[in-house]
């Protein structure tokens, strides 16, 4: 990354270098916003983000968003965008997820920078 060649990214590789859960690595980066990749399984806490909307692509496998008053479910191909400032709590409650995530430069995952995982290049 950071080249001003452009690359093409193969998202099979690039899950293949990780098996933590919950923990996003960066996978490419454009116009001020980070690419994600993470794998996901059982609940997330909840949180929200002030500043930015986020958006969950489902690779592999099926995932519920949970908002405080409905939950959507996701498959793979289907995605969600999350609008700031609104409660959300990914839950892969049928096995592991695999989830392409874009999120604005520098956001936390967790929507407290105290307790954030940084996201590791890819």
């Amino acid at each position: 990354m950071g080249s001003e060649t452009p690359n093409k990214v193969n998202l099979a590789e690039k899950f293949a270098l990780f098996e933590e859960t919950w923990a996003p690595r960066l996978a490419a980066r454009y116009n001020g916003n980070e690419v994600r990749l993470a794998k996901v399984d059982g609940e997330f806490h909840w949180h929200k983000h002030d500043d930015t909307d986020e958006l969950f692509l489902v690779i592999e496998g099926a995932l519920d968003m949970e908002f405080r008053e409905r939950t959507e479910q996701l498959s793979a191909g289907e995605m969600i965008v999350v609008p700031r400032g609104i409660e959300h709590r990914p839950c892969a409650r049928q096995g592991e997820v695999k989830l392409l995530v874009m999120d604005a430069d520098g956001t936390a995952n967790t929507g407290d920078e105290a307790t954030a995982f940084t996201p590791i290049e890819v």
